[in-house]
């Protein structure tokens, strides 16, 4: 005969430990998350509010003034974006100057005198010219420039880099961060 191997106990049961107080039901659950939709005073929830979103406006304004990149928008983030301000930034730009050219030379055209006025005319298409000639020959030596920092360009930085030169200075955002004759490193 053959000796049976001993059968074993069924493991009692493990229990774990309560949570010592009853699960509230789902009315109460709900009365707890329960807030009015409307704060008890309305004026002083609004003007809050709007104090809140007036601070938060001045502090990315601010910051994209200064060209901190965590306000910066799409259009002006990154390194290669950021070398470009620089560079069109640290020269003196003839487009710059086409919109107060531009302005005197649209007082020009009111003369009277006809030769006057015709030449107010060349001096606005010259001063156009010259500009478009400057923005060219300026964001072509940046290209180069930044071939050789970064290797490769983003395709967009040469147009962004001219416009920002037909910007007058004083108007540009994010505002200038070298001075003229400083060139970017």
């Amino acid at each position: 005969m053959t000796a049976e191997p001993p059968r074993a106990q069924p493991a009692a049961p493990r229990q774990t430990p309560g949570k010592g107080r009853p699960t509230p039901s789902r009315r109460e659950q709900e009365a707890a998350r329960r807030r009015p939709l409307v704060p008890e005073d309305r004026k002083a929830a609004k003007a809050q509010s709007r104090e809140s979103a007036r601070e938060q406006r001045m502090r990315a304004q601010a910051g994209m003034a200064a060209g901190d990149e965590r306000y910066l928008g799409p259009r002006d983030k990154g390194p290669q974006r950021r070398f470009a301000r620089d560079w069109v930034d640290s020269r003196i730009n003839v487009g710059e100057y086409l919109m107060v050219v531009a302005l005197v030379a649209l007082v020009v055209l009111f003369f009277p005198i006809q030769d006057v006025a015709t030449y107010g005319v060349y001096v606005i298409w010259a001063l156009m010219i010259f500009g478009i000639a400057d923005a060219v020959l300026s964001t072509g030596r940046m290209k180069k420039a930044m071939q050789a920092k970064f290797g490769t360009v983003e395709p967009g930085v040469r147009w962004y880099a001219a416009m920002r030169g037909f910007t007058m200075r004083r108007l540009r955002l994010p505002k200038p961060q070298v001075a003229r004759g400083q060139r970017p490193s």
